[in-house]
């Protein structure tokens, strides 16, 4: 629990520091806050179903690269919560950041947040060709748990999810392609697979002159489990 504690607070620190540290360096860069919320059918996360219909918040801060972000779930049924914490770097195409998760994936009843064993940790780096050529708009991720990811015997699994994404402009449409795999046995699977194939399509609706409501939809398909899922989504 300790160690949990030291480490929340520190991700809470490291931002602001890094931010006005590099300060002298940053002609131009200014601090930028982000917030949003998702309203959706159904809470599918890389391949896998978590919950029903959900309400998803986001709120963010950056400053010349670096990026502090809350991102939250709570679903509409049982009202499972979900609340995670990412802190990032971003220079040119690359990107690296380490996230908190905290929510229902813990095999635990009603977990505290301050419970050691309630968050799994994952570091998460990244390249988006865009930066070097829009002609060829793909990215690639790597995510890797490093804390907390326990199987049945409770020892560390280290599971891997690996994504390429492939954005495409249709029309007034946004369509965003991607392909998620697992190298080896983990939470995503028992070997390697392909967990994850989706395409999601958004737009905006103009309502008024002055109101325009952005929609999403997304269809999933994880190959390994035999899965299919459909999502309708609202942005707010």
């Amino acid at each position: 629990m300790k160690r949990i504690k030291v480490l929340a607070m520190a991700m809470m620190m490291l931002l602001p520091t890094a931010m006005f540290a590099g300060e002298a360096d940053t002609t131009g860069a200014k601090v930028e806050f982000s917030a949003g919320a998702d309203l959706v059918s159904s809470y599918v996360w890389r391949g896998s179903r978590v919950t029903g219909a959900s309400f998803q918040p986001a709120v963010g801060i950056s400053y010349a690269g670096f990026s502090l972000g809350a991102w939250g779930s709570s679903d509409f049924k049982n009202m499972i919560n979900e609340a995670d914490f990412t802190l990032g770097y971003e220079i040119g195409g690359f990107s690296a950041c380490v996230t908190d998760y905290f929510g229902p994936y813990v095999d635990t009843v009603a977990p505290k947040y301050f419970e050691s064993k309630a968050h799994i940790m994952e570091a998460t780096v990244g390249f988006d060709f865009a930066s070097v050529t829009e002609k060829f708009p793909l990215s690639i991720a790597v995510n890797t748990n490093f804390l907390n990811d326990l199987d049945e015997e409770d020892e560390e699994r280290y599971s891997t999810y690996i994504e390429l994404g492939y954005p495409v402009t249709a029309g007034d449409v946004e369509l965003a392609f991607a392909l998620g795999l697992t190298p080896a046995k983990g939470m995503y699977s028992d070997n390697l697979n392909v967990v994850n194939i989706s395409i999601k399509g958004s737009k905006v609706i103009k309502v008024t002159d002055e109101f325009s409501l952005p929609v999403f939809s997304q269809v999933v398909l994880n190959p390994y489990t035999e899965s299919i899922y459909m999502i309708f989504g609202l942005s707010l």
